[in-house]
């Protein structure tokens, strides 16, 4: 019988799929997630309190003789992520960096728009990131799954904040600041276009 899972903070798709050892796009794509799917649009970005649908593990079969000794191997299928490095508003084009995370260290740079993407463990929670060479190379703690989605207030605050708007203050004033920086209407309130606008400069 199907499980109800209630999301907490830190989980994503992956990191409950890993959990319940089912590959997560059989998680996210499955129907009784369809509700969720469409409201949050991408399998990293949870809310505490959502739930998620766990399906009943399959059997598989496999024929094999009954005189030797057999291997079997479990596939961990990793999750993905998409950093984008700013500076002065500006993307950190073809910066090269190097990603601790899980064990391992993934090195490359970022693209045109400054972003890198990396496969990393499902069940990974945090990371280092150095970006940049020499003097000028900067480090940077993360913690992944942490980020609320964009459609809460929550998660329109912690995006105003990691582009350098004061969020000290009420939600009003720091959305007053991305919108002037916009040239939008200056409103104060989060809409579609608010959201819109800041999805894409973040990135998600």
């Amino acid at each position: 019988m199907p499980t109800q899972y209630t999301v907490n903070q830190g989980d994503c798709f992956s990191s409950i799929a890993a959990q319940y050892g089912i590959p997560w796009k059989k998680l996210w794509n499955h129907p009784d997630n369809a509700q969720l799917k469409a409201l949050r649009k991408d399998p990293s970005v949870l809310f505490p309190g959502d739930v998620v649908t766990i399906p009943d593990k399959e059997n598989r079969y496999e024929s094999r003789s009954t005189d030797a000794r057999h291997t079997f191997t479990k596939k961990s299928e990793p999750t993905h992520i998409k950093i984008r490095l700013l500076v002065d508003d500006k993307p950190r084009a073809n910066l090269p960096y190097e990603l601790h995370v899980g064990g391992s260290s993934i090195k490359g740079s970022t693209d045109s728009g400054g972003y890198l993407k990396a496969d990393i463990p499902p069940d990974a929670t945090e990371g280092t990131l150095l970006a940049g060479v020499g003097t000028s190379q900067s480090v940077y703690t993360l913690a992944f799954g942490t980020l609320d989605p964009i459609e809460t207030d929550d998660g329109v605050l912690e995006r105003l904040a990691m582009l350098g708007f004061d969020t000290d203050g009420d939600l009003s004033a720091a959305v007053q600041g991305f919108q002037t920086k916009e040239k939008m209407t200056l409103t104060g309130v989060v809409d579609d276009a608010l959201r819109a606008r800041l999805k894409e400069r973040f990135g998600q």
